[in-house]
């Protein structure tokens, strides 16, 4: 049988640089608790709010799958690997840090804000050759509920490819809409980006976290309408 942990929207950690505003699923930073350190593969979930005209400098890192979901307005990327782009919603970026990479993110308007997700996992080798990828996820269409693969090992065209035994699906539920999410590694984690949501009977709203240990499928359902990320992790 499936076991769960709620991972309440309130109780997740806090930090205001003015520019920055960032809210941590997991201990990150100055935000510390021994007890939320991760799940599984799993080790970073930070929402994101960046001022216009904000961003991180270049900074470093190594061994860590980095995966980027923009919700609003759009992020500017540099890396040492020659890699630039901008990102807005619908679109996916990985960044494989492996031996070192370093890169800076810019909030690509001087004035509108930036709302985003940031997800780190653990890779399934150390020390490979650092990488970058973006791709575009399918067009949702008024009124539809559906999955579509964000991130995996094995990517679908759509998707972008990540080195860790995981996988992330988008699932975006149409108000009244249900779909049942398979789960073929064992345990999942979802992560309300907008709206709200039913999994397995139990509700979630924006910003919340429900970790499910020993689950082959999760059945989502929504009344008003919810975006969420469905990790798939061994």
């Amino acid at each position: 049988m499936p076991t769960y942990l709620h991972r309440k929207s309130e109780d997740r950690g806090r930090a205001d640089h003015g520019w920055l505003k960032a809210t941590h699923s997991f201990s990150f930073g100055n935000y510390y608790d021994p007890n939320i350190m991760g799940f599984r593969a799993l080790r970073v979930i930070n929402e994101d709010r960046i001022a216009g005209g904000g961003g991180f400098p270049t900074h470093g890192h190594d061994n860590m799958e980095i995966v980027t979901y923009i919700l609003d307005g759009a992020l500017e990327h540099r890396d040492s690997i020659g890699s630039g782009a901008v990102i807005r919603p619908g679109e996916a970026q990985r960044m494989s840090a492996g031996t070192g990479i370093r890169h800076s993110e810019f909030n690509a308007s001087a004035s509108d804000e930036v709302h985003l997700l940031q997800i780190w996992l653990l890779p399934n080798q150390r020390g490979i050759a650092p990488g970058y990828e973006q791709k575009s996820l399918p067009a949702v269409a008024d009124g539809e509920s559906r999955l579509d693969v964000v991130a995996a090992p094995q990517a679908p065209e759509s998707a972008v490819t990540i080195h860790s035994d995981a996988s992330i699906t988008r699932a975006v539920l149409a108000p009244g809409g249900a779909l049942q999410a398979p789960i073929a590694r064992g345990h999942a984690w979802v992560q309300v980006a907008r709206g709200s949501l039913v999994v397995d009977g139990h509700d979630l709203r924006q910003g919340d976290g429900l970790a499910v240990k020993d689950a082959t499928a999760l059945a989502l359902s929504s009344e008003g309408g919810a975006e969420a990320l469905v990790f798939d992790l061994a």
